[in-house]
């Protein structure tokens, strides 16, 4: 794939997997570029929303029993029963063979990463899968780290290496795609827009 179709061809829930690194309780306190409950909110509406439309879940950990503690349990509420949470030692993700295989092993081009911290955790891994020949995005509002000056550089270095970024709501809407679809009711309700209420009632009040 040429480096400018990367850009243009579209995510679809046929071609995209989620990878969640490191939303662990230890590493979520230390947060302070976003605040605490948006940051939660949004990393669980991805896990929601992406299950919602069939599209594959990958999530690690680091030394969970010995440093960084375990997955924040709101993420772990939502995704899907018995998932497994992949616990490893490595500071990328992906030069853990489990991690990388699992990633592999979902046959998607399109690989949207989410991480504590961002400019570790996500901006490492998603380099790394880009530099592998995959197509790497970061959903920045479902990824935090430690200050304002470690979230700017970790930006900067993603999009140096090619690394696409956005939210987690305009890549979960652009995998939908059509909004006649009957699950996307349950879509809207997973993503859990911070807006969307508000939307609805407007809707709502110029159709009465």
């Amino acid at each position: 794939m040429s480096e400018r179709s990367k850009f243009l061809e579209s995510i679809t829930r046929e071609n995209a997997a989620v990878v969640l690194v490191d939303h662990q309780v230890g590493l979520l306190s230390g947060v302070r570029d976003i605040p605490l409950g948006e940051l939660k909110h949004n990393v669980v509406a991805l896990a929601r929303a992406a299950t919602v439309l069939g599209i594959p879940l990958v999530v690690t950990t680091t030394a969970a029993d010995s440093m960084w503690g375990p997955t924040a349990p709101e993420l772990v509420e939502a995704l899907p029963a018995g998932h497994k949470i992949i616990d490893r030692s490595t500071v990328n993700a992906w030069h853990d063979d489990r991690v990388r295989e699992a990633i592999e092993s979902t046959g998607r081009q399109k690989l949207i990463f989410a991480g504590v911290s961002l400019e570790v955790c996500a901006a490492l891994s998603a380099i790394s899968a880009t530099a592998a020949g995959f197509d790497a995005y970061v959903a920045v509002d479902a990824s935090g780290t430690f200050s304002q000056a470690k979230r700017e550089a970790g930006l900067l270095r993603v999009q140096q290496a090619g690394v696409i970024v956005s939210d987690y709501a305009t890549l979960m809407v652009e995998a939908l795609a059509d909004n006649a679809l009957p699950e996307a009711g349950s879509f809207y309700a997973a993503l859990d827009m911070p807006f969307a209420v508000l939307v609805g009632q407007i809707s709502a009040a110029y159709q009465a």
